[in-house]
């Protein structure tokens, strides 16, 4: 279990998260939602260990995570930042085989390489691991460093998987399979964090939001408890309209169209 009680961030005097709290059980996949700028990825460092908090604590599995040495909390955590930049020219076998690091500590063993091919057919990249990483597309990259990450924890249930904006570059196909992924992982003993830009995804694919706004949580539940035009609107500072996919029996959010009169821009022509 992972909790995060009454959490703030400052730098240079200036608040970036203001008493956040919330929690998330095995088996959930929470998304955090907000505007540019809301805290967001300022939350998923602080939760990764990256940043210490200004004030509050985060507990993994009752300990403060600012207690874990770095290799046991390799093995209880993983992070799939937003940018993951690569300047060496490593095949992208040897990314994934990265994730199994702290796991062995010469040469990796017979499971770690199971493991690794594993992770590379499940995230559809067994067919790029010759492939230099600095040769892969921009979704091409992330599907690989997705296949890393969960090579980090999949042989260690309960671990916490951290993903920012993990689907950015993918097209639609493999965003869907991505998130579809970290959801099946969750349903087997794994805690999942995910900031979405996304507002369908996150509610076609999350069990829970979490929505900031200037650093403060302003709602936690289900996408069917938070997703309604007010909250979307305060969160977003756009109108929509929200209904109920019949299918899929989730909330779908549909932007209402933004008009703006083209003779202001005459006079910079």
């Amino acid at each position: 279990m992972l909790t995060v009680e009454n959490v703030s961030y400052e730098i240079n005097k200036r608040t970036l998260l203001k008493n956040v709290s919330f929690s998330i059980r095995c088996g959930e996949v929470v998304a955090v939602l907000g505007a540019n700028g809301a805290g967001k990825s300022t939350l998923l460092r602080m939760l990764s260990g990256e940043k210490k908090t200004s004030e509050g604590n985060i507990l993994l599995n009752g300990k403060c995570i600012s207690r874990y040495a770095a290799g046991e909390l390799a093995q209880k955590r993983a992070v799939m930042s937003q940018h993951n930049v690569v300047t060496i020219d490593f095949l992208a076998r040897e990314i994934v085989m990265m994730g199994r690091y702290p796991h062995y500590k010469s040469n990796p063993s017979a499971k770690d390489l199971e493991i690794v091919g594993k992770m590379m057919d499940i995230c559809g990249v067994s067919h790029l691991e010759d492939r230099s990483i600095l040769t892969l597309s921009g979704g091409e990259q992330q599907r690989v460093q997705l296949a890393r990450v969960l090579a980090q924890i999949w042989d260690c249930p309960g671990a916490l998987l951290l993903m920012d904006e993990p689907v950015s570059a993918m097209d639609l196909q493999y965003q869907q399979q991505t998130l579809a992924i970290v959801s099946a992982l969750a349903r087997k003993n794994f805690m999942v964090i995910a900031v979405l830009h996304d507002i369908n995804l996150a509610a076609q694919y999350a069990d829970r939001l979490v929505m900031l706004k200037n650093g403060r949580k302003w709602n936690d539940g289900t996408p069917a408890e938070v997703l309604n035009t007010k909250n979307v609107y305060n969160i977003f500072s756009i109108v929509a309209d929200v209904s109920i996919n019949a299918h899929t029996l989730k909330p779908y959010i549909l932007p209402r169209e933004i008009s703006i009169d083209s003779l202001q821009f005459q006079a910079i022509l």
